[in-house]
C-alpha cells in the first residue's frame, strides 16, 4: 500500500472580498506548495473550512485542485459533511477524480455511539469511491472519543479500501498503538504540526498540518536536522515553530493562518463565519509577529 510521505499541506479554501470562493487562488497557493518542496495536500479539511462549504462549492473546489496540481501533488480529498447524503455524493464525485484517497472526519453533531458504529459510517463513506484509499480523520473537533486502536482492529476486515489515519491528536500513546495494528498495516499521517519532533520519534513517515502551507521548508529543515541525530537544530526550529503557533492561538488558527499566506504574495482572504475575521490592527500585528519568528 502506498503511503504518505513527506509533508502534506492541509491548504485554505481562498474567499474572496464577498465571501465566495476565489477559485483561480486555487493555483496560486498549488504552484507556491509544489515550489516549497510540499508532496501533497489534504483538501478541504478543518483548515480549508470543507464543512462550511456547499456541496456544489465543494465539487469545483476539488476539480480546481486536479487541474492545479498538474499531477505533482497528492491529494487526499476530505468529503465529511454532517448529512451522510452531502457525504456519500462528495465522495461518489471524488470517486471520478484523479486523486490520492478519500477521508471524513467523524460527525460532530448527532456522533457514532460506539466503534462499530463509527466503522458503519466509515464504511459507507469508503464504498462510495472504491477505486481511491480512505483515511479516517481522527481530531478531538469532532467530539468523538472512541478509541482509535480498536476502531482499526474492527475496521481492517470491513472496509477493503481502509488505508489508515489522519491522526490529530496530541494522545502520543495511542497514535503508537495505531501504527502497530497488524503489523503496520495502516498508514498514520501524524497531524500536529506543533508535535512534529514527536510524531517523528514515535515512527510517523508522513505529517498534514496547516502550517506547512507557509513554512514547508522549516519543518523539512527539521526533519533533515530529526534524521541526521542533530537535536540541537531540531530545537532551534522549534523555537520558530512555537513562535508561529502562538500568532495562530491569539488570533485563531485559520484566520491568522490565512493571513500568513500573504507573507507568500497570495490572498485567500478571510474565514467563513461563525470564525471571527481578524481587523485591521490584528492583522498588522499578526504580520509583524510572523516576520518576527524569521521562518520563511
Amino acid at each position: 500500500m502506498e503511503k504518505l510521505t513527506g509533508l502534506i499541506a492541509a491548504p485554505h479554501t481562498p474567499f474572496d472580498g464577498h465571501g465566495e470562493v476565489n477559485y483561480p487562488v486555487i493555483d496560486q497557493i498549488a504552484e507556491h506548495l509544489i515550489g516549497q518542496g510540499v508532496k501533497g495536500v489534504y483538501v478541504l479539511g478543518t483548515t480549508g473550512e470543507g464543512i462550511h462549504c456547499s456541496v456544489a462549492e465543494r465539487k469545483k473546489i476539488a476539480e480546481r485542485w486536479v487541474a492545479a496540481s498538474h499531477g505533482k501533488l497528492s491529494i487526499t480529498l476530505h468529503t465529511g459533511a454532517l448529512s451522510i447524503a452531502d457525504s456519500l455524493e462528495l465522495s461518489r464525485h471524488a470517486e471520478t477524480l484523479d486523486i490520492f484517497a478519500t477521508s471524513v472526519i467523524g460527525p460532530c453533531f448527532f456522533k457514532p455511539s460506539s466503534v462499530d458504529d463509527l466503522v458503519e459510517y466509515c464504511r459507507l463513506n469508503a464504498a462510495a469511491a472504491p477505486s481511491k484509499g480512505f483515511y479516517y480523520y481522527h481530531s478531538g473537533m469532532s467530539g468523538l472519543s472512541l478509541d482509535m486502536e480498536q476502531f482499526l482492529i474492527a475496521a481492517a476486515d470491513k472496509i477493503p479500501n481502509l488505508s489508515g489515519m489522519k491522526f490529530n491528536s496530541s494522545d502520543m500513546y495511542e497514535f503508537q498503538r495505531c501504527l502497530r495494528v497488524n503489523n503496520g498495516q495502516f498508514d498514520i499521517p501524524f497531524g500536529v504540526d506543533e508535535f512534529l519532533p514527536a510524531g517523528l520519534a514515535c515512527g510517523a513517515i508522513g505529517a498534514v498540518g496547516s502550517t506547512y502551507n507557509y513554512a514547508a521548508p522549516l519543518y523539512l529543515r527539521l526533519i533533515d536536522s530529526f534524521n541526521q541525530g542533530n537535536h540541537q537544530d531540531v530545537a532551534a526550529c522549534m523555537d520558530k515553530v512555537i513562535a508561529i503557533i502562538r500568532v495562530l492561538v491569539q488570533y485563531g488558527g485559520v484566520a491568522a493562518g490565512k493571513l500568513a499566506m500573504q507573507l507568500h504574495g497570495i490572498d485567500v482572504g478571510d474565514p467563513r463565519r461563525p470564525l471571527r475575521p481578524m481587523t485591521a490592527e490584528q492583522k498588522q500585528d499578526a504580520l509583524e509577529k510572523f516576520r518576527a519568528a524569521e521562518f520563511l
